[in-house]
């Protein structure tokens, strides 16, 4: 067991028993503000966020990022028979990176994505490729003989969506993202704001002392619904706002109450702050869930000032991605409502004068096979991911392009991608922007260790 899964503090181990103590309605309110990070903290005077999409179910890289060079699309088309997109719709959102690719390769944004191709040509938008799970650096040769470590459970949903996101199988206690937050909450204005999550709860934005907290897209979560009686009874609803508050002399109980009394004083401070941010003064968002996830999250970074907040991690997700058929009728749906949303927030943190001080990239569960299985694709490994804003240096391609094709140095089967770029890497890319001293990177990132300090930093950022 790592480090990471076993926090034994006393502090620690309240949160996750003491504050399911009491009435049921609460448990989620409070379990999404546990507590005030212990971790030491970094030092910053600007403002940065994260900002995580990730698609659940496995996104279909392959008519994500669909290859365009003749040769690539002709091994393509033979892989997907019917659900290959069509090379003629594909002319108008080629990618003209300002780096040509070796080998004549190209892709093409799906059409459906079309709303970032000006992002990319603005060189705010940068496609890493073959990006997935693994422990160290591996080859087909050492995956076939499993002579090194291979992330667990490979191809399984719940495994993978946590290794992804924390490093570690199902059952992982802290993510990346969490991790991240671990080292700047302390020197946050509002250290339970450090971790933010948009779309319910996800391990990636769990520390080891840091704890998200759980946002609506209409704003902060209202404890009891802010309703002034609970079963038709005001005194009931008071009685157990008290029993929550009211601070008593059995450890659990007075932490229980210091955890209730700072979830409520949160939850002030947030409403009393969005009020200056109205949802309709961001109006550059189309209608859907995953736009209105990163409206909250836009909403929340507008007023970052005012909650005193220097370095914020936020977290949204798409579900709807286990496309094992129907790919062609609901992929493309999914790329729209993914390609406008994305757009829609990169405009909006323009317009807030921040674009260089929000990063967003994009995240999934593993990619899927390039070979169909009729009129969908099953589960891979490797996919191609997205990072977008200000500080991107984008309009270029990261990692190295896969071989198209069955039985190649990059398939381990019907199409699956061996992946050639780690999520370590991709994370600590991302944490290097954000501030994490070098120092602290193999604390955020287990993994990392196991390739060359030189590659640590893809320089997309």
């Amino acid at each position: 067991m790592s480090c990471f899964e076993h926090d034994q503090s006393r502090r620690a181990f309240l949160r996750r028993s003491g504050v399911l103590g009491l009435a049921g309605v609460a448990t989620p309110f409070v379990t999404s503000l546990g507590a005030i990070g212990e971790a030491a903290a970094a030092t910053a005077t600007d403002y940065k966020a994260l900002v995580c999409v990730f698609l659940y179910g496995g996104n279909d890289y392959a008519n994500t990022l669909p290859p365009y060079d003749q040769a690539s699309y002709a091994a393509y088309a033979a892989a997907r028979q019917n659900i290959a997109l069509n090379r003629d719709a594909l002319a108008a959102t080629l990618l003209n990176p300002t780096t040509a690719l070796a080998g004549g390769r190209q892709y093409a944004l799906a059409p459906n994505l079309s709303a970032l191709l000006p992002i990319f040509n603005a060189g705010k938008l940068a496609p890493v490729l073959n990006l997935g799970t693994l422990v160290q650096p591996t080859t087909k040769q050492q995956y076939q003989q499993q002579s090194v470590k291979l992330p667990p459970k490979l191809f399984s949903h719940n495994d993978q969506q946590s290794y992804f996101q924390a490093s570690n199988p199902e059952g992982a206690t802290s993510g990346w993202g969490g991790r991240i937050g671990d080292v700047f909450q302390n020197g946050n204005g509002a250290a339970s704001l450090t971790c933010i999550n948009a779309s319910g709860n996800a391990v990636y934005l769990t520390g080891r002392s840091a704890l998200q907290y759980s946002i609506g897209t209409g704003g902060p979560i209202a404890l009891l619904s802010n309703s002034a009686s609970l079963f038709g009874s005001q005194t009931v609803a008071s009685t157990l706002r008290s029993l929550m508050t009211t601070q008593g002399p059995n450890m659990f109980a007075a932490e229980h109450a210091k955890v209730s009394r700072r979830a409520l004083d949160t939850y002030t401070q947030v409403t009393g702050a969005l009020a200056g941010a109205p949802a309709a003064n961001f109006n550059l968002f189309p209608a859907g869930n995953l736009a209105d996830q990163l409206k909250m999250v836009a909403r929340m970074i507008a007023v970052s000032a005012e909650l005193g907040a220097k370095r914020q991690v936020f977290f949204v997700s798409q579900g709807g991605h286990d496309l094992h058929d129907n790919l062609v009728t609901s992929h493309p749906t999914l790329m729209t409502a993914l390609g406008n949303a994305m757009k829609a927030f990169y405009d909006t943190t323009v317009q807030l004068g921040v674009s260089d001080r929000v990063t967003t990239f994009t995240g999934s569960d593993f990619g899927r096979t390039l070979q169909s299985n009729d009129d969908g694709s099953d589960h891979g490994w490797g996919s191609m991911h997205f990072v977008m804003g200000g500080a991107v240096k984008g309009a270029r391609f990261y990692g190295t392009p896969p071989a198209i094709g069955n039985g190649t140095a990059d398939d381990v089967g019907q199409g699956r991608l061996l992946p050639t770029t780690s999520v370590d890497q991709y994370a600590a890319t991302l944490a290097s922007w954000f501030g994490v001293p070098t120092g602290e990177l193999t604390t955020v990132l287990p993994n990392i260790g196991n390739y060359n300090p030189s590659s640590w930093n893809l320089g997309f950022v």
